[in-house]
């Protein structure tokens, strides 16, 4: 039995699995070696503090949208540290310049402002394509009236004497396809100045770990790159770092009856499952079978040996519900819900709302126990509002 099904083990909870997380970051770490470009985490997407260390055994360091993030950066991992802001505070420079070892500015104001305090970083600018592949566009980085990067058109008479590298961001989800498509509208929009710099950073939204990604063709298109322009290529997964290396762990707390059996959990869709709200989608649980998602989409009926629920959190949010699910048998006051794949995207952004309790944080180790690396409490709540 995994250790987490074990009726002693206290929920809410995010549980990493070891295992899973090294094979992410075993395949991150071969693109690496065989493309010759460097790898970052993107602290954004996956923050687990009780994971940096194994996630710096594969990669090369952090990348970081901010003061905090390169502080936790330099805390639990230690190694290169990239930071980026679509805007840098003043009173915030001077701690980022000496923690980071790149800075990347979103804006020439910005560059202009603190290139001379700065001087010790690698410093870059980041470039809007005004092309780019996102599933929505609330996840558009490059859409129309972005306020992220530069437009090629502002770098005509710029001064660029300090900037040593180029960054860009076009991806959300997506494929080795979608990336060279993006680098052909880079050559042709950024070329001139492509050449003028040591290293380009590709950003984030690279798909790598999910099966079925096509990693040899990244692999060529990173050293191409690289070796047409003379540059260090820097990648900067978060999702792909832990894809599906994690569950949340759930207990129903009662069962209700009302048209059809809803079971209230200790979790909250919205507040511990965000992207499911956002993007959405519904996930995937141990031992059940996905029914229906969101209110009036069209539910499959359960078969004859299956049992019907729909799945609900514990707050006063009328639609905090995760989906309704088909079991093997009768829920219970006390069991355990296991919702799959909830490790990205949801422990850096999860919250307090209606004073729900933050999950705890475990991780799984190889050995199959559990190590508990943080506990929350009232007082996490207390001190956030």
């Amino acid at each position: 039995m995994l250790a987490y099904l074990k009726s002693d083990f206290p929920t809410p909870a995010y549980v990493l699995e070891e295992d899973k997380l090294r094979k992410n970051c075993e395949l991150l770490a071969r693109v690496s070696e065989e493309s010759g470009a460097k790898v970052l985490l993107a602290l954004k997407g996956f923050a687990f503090s009780g994971a940096m260390q194994i996630v710096g055994e594969y990669l090369h360091g952090c990348t970081c949208s901010g003061l905090w993030e390169a502080q936790f950066a330099k805390e639990f991992m230690d190694k290169e540290i990239h930071t980026h802001s679509p805007a840098f505070k003043e009173d915030e420079m001077d701690a980022i310049a000496a923690l980071s070892g790149h800075i990347v500015f979103n804006s020439l104001a910005q560059f202009e402002k603190f290139r001379l305090k700065t001087q010790t970083a690698a410093l870059g600018l980041r470039c809007n394509l005004e092309h780019s592949f996102a599933p929505k566009a609330l996840y558009n980085p490059c859409g129309r009236y972005s306020r992220l990067g530069i437009l090629s058109k502002d770098l005509e008479r710029a001064d660029l004497s300090g900037v040593s590298g180029l960054h860009f961001h076009a991806l959300c989800e997506e494929s080795a396809d979608s990336l060279e498509a993006v680098l052909r509208v880079f050559e042709a929009k950024f070329g001139r100045w492509i050449r003028r710099v040591s290293w380009v950073n590709f950003g984030g939204g690279h798909h790598i770990t999910k099966k079925g990604y096509d990693v040899q063709k990244l692999i060529r298109l990173c050293k191409g790159f690289s070796d047409k322009f003379g540059v260090q290529v820097y990648l900067e997964p978060g999702e792909a770092v832990g894809w599906q290396a994690g569950v949340l762990v759930a207990s129903v707390i009662d069962i209700v009856e009302n048209e059809k059996k809803i079971a209230i959990l200790d979790v909250s869709s919205e507040a511990h499952m965000p992207d499911t709200i956002i993007m959405p989608y519904t996930s995937e649980v141990l031992g059940a079978r996905i029914l229906g998602t969101r209110e009036g989409e069209e539910v499959t009926p359960p078969q004859e040996d299956e049992r019907a629920y729909l799945l609900a959190g514990n707050t006063c949010l009328a639609g905090d519900v995760m989906g309704e699910y088909a079991f093997k048998r009768e829920l219970e006051r006390g069991d355990r819900i296991v919702f799959l794949d909830q490790i990205h995207y949801s422990i850096v952004k999860n919250t307090t709302f209606n004073g729900v309790k933050l999950p705890n944080l475990a991780l799984l180790t190889r050995e199959n126990s559990l190590r508990m690396v943080r506990e929350f409490s009232y007082d996490d709540y207390a001190r956030r509002n």
